[in-house]
């Protein structure tokens, strides 16, 4: 017996002796039937001693029949219990945290000095073609976009539906939000959209190539204000700060990343921003739950259809042998 078989009603099996308790409890239904009257009767009876009395004839059934008779019954009330197969518990995605993807697209973001499937390309569609596979796999999470460069906005509030954030990301470019790269106004932004969320777990990833230009909100001050918040920002510095005329502040994104408990990465190519990615996997993992409702498979129909085929096989058997009995009965007659 398989170790998930249960019974919707297993109390149903109690009910297997019911036939014998009325059999022997409740008296039989008493019948009048037709007589031959014997005109000696009463003499007959004084001659013989014996006092006349009523009676009934109980005619017994063939052991045979109880059999046939009790198998029937035990397969109605095995359907009646309703068997199943109760399967182990599905796992399903659990949305456990708000991811936002706060990217750069400043001017800088345009140049041409990264490759996409081996041809040069500029440093946003790279990030845009690997954000892609990034965000892809990301179930469970609510995800949002945040755009910057002069200015920070939202792109795409928190939604579970990945395929609409996917179609904002493709829809951002180059200089939509000005030349110029504010971080702290992309972290501040960040937060206010969190903010509108009730999600506790809050996942923030900073890509940038360039310094912080602004003067109103530093990207410190603005760490500060994440950390409070109990904001996780990742940071990470696109291209590499080794080349002449790169402005890659490591320095601010290290901080920030430090201060807010999440880490620095470096991405100098599209190779080392899709290990990134990868790690950024490991890191803030998809959490599955236990679903409340197991599969369950019902089994009722297998004992229904061998207790009706097993009845009819009876009831065909009893007719065969009472044609049989027919058949001798008239060749002893007549023969």
């Amino acid at each position: 017996m398989p170790a998930n078989l249960e019974f919707g009603f297993p109390w149903v099996i109690w009910l297997l002796p019911l036939p014998l308790l009325i059999h022997f409890l409740i008296p039989g239904m008493r019948t009048r039937s037709a007589s031959v009257r014997f005109p000696l009767f009463e003499q007959a009876a004084e001659i013989t001693g014996q006092k006349p009395r009523k009676s009934a004839l109980v005619r017994k059934r063939h052991f045979l029949r109880w059999v046939v008779l009790f198998v029937g019954w035990a397969g109605i009330l095995l359907t009646l219990s309703s068997p199943r197969i109760v399967g182990e518990p599905e796992m399903q995605v659990k949305t456990s945290r708000n991811f936002l993807i706060t990217a750069d697209i400043s001017f800088s973001m345009a140049q041409e000095d990264w490759a996409v499937d081996w041809e040069k390309s500029r440093r946003w569609d790279a990030v845009k073609q690997v954000m892609h596979s990034f965000i892809e796999k990301r179930e469970g999470d609510q995800m949002g976009l945040v755009f910057f460069g002069s200015s920070a906005y939202i792109q795409c509030p928190f939604t579970p539906d990945l395929g609409t954030v996917e179609q904002l990301l493709e829809e951002a470019d180059v200089g939509m939000a000005g030349q110029m790269t504010h971080i702290g106004k992309a972290i501040a932004k960040g937060i206010e959209l969190f903010d509108r969320d009730t999600i506790e777990t809050k996942v923030m990833l900073l890509l940038t190539d360039g310094v912080d230009a602004g003067t109103d909100i530093l990207p410190l001050d603005a760490a500060r204000q994440a950390q409070s918040d109990s904001v996780i920002i990742y940071t990470i510095g696109i291209g590499d700060p080794s080349t002449t005329g790169a402005d890659l502040d490591e320095k601010t994104l290290q901080e920030i990343a430090d201060m807010t408990g999440g880490k620095y990465y470096l991405a100098k190519d599209e190779v080392e921003l899709q290990e990134i990615y990868a790690e950024l996997d490991r890191l803030e993992p998809i959490e599955y739950e236990e679903k409340k409702n197991r599969p369950v498979t019902l089994l009722y129909y297998y004992p229904l259809g061998a207790t009706i085929a097993w009845m009819l096989l009876v009831t065909f058997f009893i007719q065969v042998m009472d044609m049989v009995r027919k058949v001798r009965g008239k060749e002893v007659r007549y023969g």
